[in-house]
């Protein structure tokens, strides 16, 4: 029989509400609920939090990287892995190890990788997300334009193959290079469809809403600008309470003030997450890497290809969380719950992910006075702690 534990600390946050002087539950892995230190029965055992707050874990939903691992070089279960731990010590602790435009050798590995993950219970592992290849080559980003192509039936075909043996799978794709109905298909199956790059207009978004798309990809990078005369997709994922949209709060790809006008301008019930972007530089100190045969450079923050194209993000979920809340201005809990709470209810494991709520995955995070994540746990488990 599995025992009752509790990890005290002077402050928990559990995704909505404040708790003083309390502890966390946990059993079987699954949180048991907040109660008040001294309300803990004496035959449960205490531990002190390795911090002074203590928040759900955060649920990062774009990665491409990390820990000098590069998810389309090393489509395998040992890269996710790797990716997995290298953030697990910046406080995610769910993540979807993302796949952008590659061969389809490479996305078979990946897929393939996907599911041996998910059937050895890699911690951290949440599924899937494949960037590509079905998007604008007008706004390709960092995709090469040569890998990318329309959806056919085959592509279908594998999709939803894999989605039956992983745990969740959510793909990008433009209204370009997919149909109607291949969307509507696609949702059927249980895949999370993200519309980005893309120029699609703003009624051709909405006609993709219908259709089942749920997301929309890093927010104002690689789509059409917000127009006044033609909102573009960025006018749909504002304006459109169906949708939720990731963004990357790194100072480089979006401004603070149009992060602020973005966060006023939200139609719930929908809401703005935060994503890393992030590739195999977090959590390590190369300063570039091989991307598709090109070299990505790493300067001052930012990754670009050689002529300066944005080539994903060098910032971790902890750093974007403090970057939302001293440059862009917005509360802390906000910040909060768009690490945690608001992607997890964009891919519908809000009862899981994102929530220190009875019942839910005790993933949680250890933070000190200043927001430094000082230890993570998922399931429970501690996976990293400070100094060690």
């Amino acid at each position: 029989m599995t025992t009752m534990r509790a990890v005290y600390c002077p402050r928990i946050y559990d995704g909505t509400s404040w708790h003083e002087k309390s502890a966390l539950l946990i059993k079987d892995g699954q949180s048991s609920g907040i109660v008040p230190r001294d309300q803990i029965s004496d035959d449960v055992p205490v531990e002190n939090a390795n911090g002074t707050i203590l928040v759900p874990g955060f649920v990062d939903l774009q990665v491409n990287g990390g820990g000098g691992i590069l998810f389309n070089e090393r489509p395998d279960v040992e890269g996710i892995r790797r990716i997995c731990a290298a953030h697990a010590r910046f406080g995610t602790t769910a993540l979807m190890p993302t796949l952008i435009t590659d061969t389809l050798e490479v996305t078979e590995a990946a897929i393939e990788a996907g599911v041996v993950a998910a059937r050895e219970n890699v911690p951290g592992f949440l599924g899937l997300h494949l960037e590509g290849p079905h998007l604008s080559p007008e706004r390709k980003g960092a995709h090469r334009a040569d890998l990318i192509r329309p959806m056919t039936q085959d592509d279908m075909a594998m999709l939803i193959a894999a989605r039956q043996n992983l745990p969740a799978l959510l793909l990008t794709c433009a209204p370009e290079s997919v149909t109607l109905g291949q969307v509507t298909q696609l949702v059927a199956s249980e895949i999370n469809v993200s519309l980005g790059h893309s120029d699609c207009t703003h009624d051709t978004a909405l006609a993709y809403v219908e259709a089942g798309a749920s997301l929309v990809t890093h927010l104002f990078n690689a789509m059409s600008p917000l127009a006044h005369r033609e909102p573009g997709l960025p006018g749909a994922a504002l304006d459109c309470g169906q949708l939720s949209a990731g963004l990357i709060a790194d100072g480089f790809h979006v401004d603070p003030a149009m992060i602020r006008i973005a966060l006023r301008a939200k139609a719930p019930p929908g809401h703005l997450f935060l994503v890393t972007d992030a590739m195999s530089t977090i959590g390590s100190d190369i300063d570039g890497f091989e991307l598709n045969g090109r070299y990505v450079f790493r300067r001052g923050g930012r990754l670009t290809l050689g002529d300066g194209t944005l080539a994903g993000a060098d910032i971790d979920m902890a750093a974007s969380i403090r970057f939302l809340e001293g440059r862009v201005g917005i509360p802390f809990e906000t910040a909060l719950r768009m690490a945690s709470r608001f992607p997890s209810e964009a891919i519908e494991i809000a009862d899981r992910k994102g929530t220190l709520a009875a019942g839910a995955d005790a993933d949680f995070v250890e933070l000190d006075g200043n927001h430094q994540v000082v230890g993570s746990f998922i399931g429970g488990n501690r996976v990293y702690k400070a100094g060690i």
